[in-house]
């Protein structure tokens, strides 16, 4: 066995977490500004977020001086980051000779997998609206509905967008499975527009919005209130996500690998991980969501 086994296994691991499993509705956000701070006795990973809540008043065509002088005020907000952590694998000694990175990733596939699954899973159910308001609008589908009953949904919410006024450059629509496949099926309409069929990748625009696509998008009532976040839902549906790029912020903590070497009688190495991430909207607004009908 190699004596950096544990550095060379975690270093790997950090980089397929950046490549593996990923969710591409959060391509292109840039990481929040400003260090993590992680706690030395617990490894609380949290960042401080300066939050611009100044707004100048304009002045058109003045012929007054001297302008108006207004005071600049701002604020900030410390954010936890969610904590994931794996159950330990156990890896033979015989299979953990060397560091060769087809038996790295061949041990902590899964484990890159669920955590890159929670942490994306997570992070559409923190951007995605908690009930309708003007700044954060949630349509709602009716029973049996159609590629039409969508594409309106999807019009309807532009139009949300525009009253509030949000920038028209970034918006995204991430669809559910369901309301995704309906469009698909209307292929003379949409399908054509929605996939790329050379590479099979969702691409293009509807309704001003650049088209998404997730599995495990959050779930709502029929009042359009979001099932909280790791409840198991019932009766309510699942719902397409809207928002724009600007109003979201992500952050990538720390990973800490957590290593037994193999005992006398165990002869096997133990491992697992834990990991800290954040996706969320810096403010309650430009954010939206169609709730699939019942």
């Amino acid at each position: 066995m190699a004596g950096n086994f544990p550095e060379v296994w975690k270093r790997r691991v950090k980089e397929k977490l950046s490549t593996d499993h990923v969710a591409k509705f959060l391509d292109g956000i840039d990481e929040l500004e400003g260090p993590v701070n992680v706690d030395p006795i617990t490894d609380k990973n949290t960042i401080n977020i300066p939050l611009e809540t100044f707004t100048p008043g304009v002045l058109l065509n003045n012929t007054t001086y001297p302008i108006d002088v207004e005071d600049h005020t701002d604020g900030s907000k410390t954010i936890n980051l969610d904590k994931i952590q794996t159950k330990a694998t156990r890896i033979a000694e015989d299979a953990a000779l060397g560091a060769a990175y087809d038996k790295i990733d061949s041990a902590t596939k899964g484990h890159i997998k669920v955590i890159n699954r929670t942490k994306y899973k997570k992070a559409i159910h923190a951007i995605a609206p908690a009930s309708n308001s003007a700044s954060t609008p949630v349509i709602l589908l009716p029973a049996n509905y159609t590629s039409d009953h969508v594409y309106q949904a999807l019009v309807t919410l532009k139009g949300k967008f525009d009253d509030a006024q949000v920038d028209e450059d970034g918006r995204r629509i991430v669809l559910s499975s369901r309301q995704y496949n309906k469009l698909l099926e209307d292929r003379n309409r949409f399908g054509d527009v929605l996939v790329d069929h050379a590479t099979g990748k969702v691409n293009k625009l509807i309704a001003g919005f650049e088209v998404y696509t997730y599995i495990a998008n959050p779930f709502y009532t029929s009042a359009g209130v979001k099932l909280a976040w790791g409840a198991v839902p019932t009766t309510e549906q699942q719902a397409s996500v809207a928002f724009q790029v600007d109003n979201i912020g992500k952050k990538t903590g720390i990973l800490k690998q957590y290593y037994d070497m193999p005992t006398t009688t165990g002869q096997a190495h133990l491992i697992n991980y834990r990991h800290y991430f954040i996706a969320l909207p810096i403010k309650n607004e430009a954010i939206g969501a169609i709730v699939e009908g019942a």
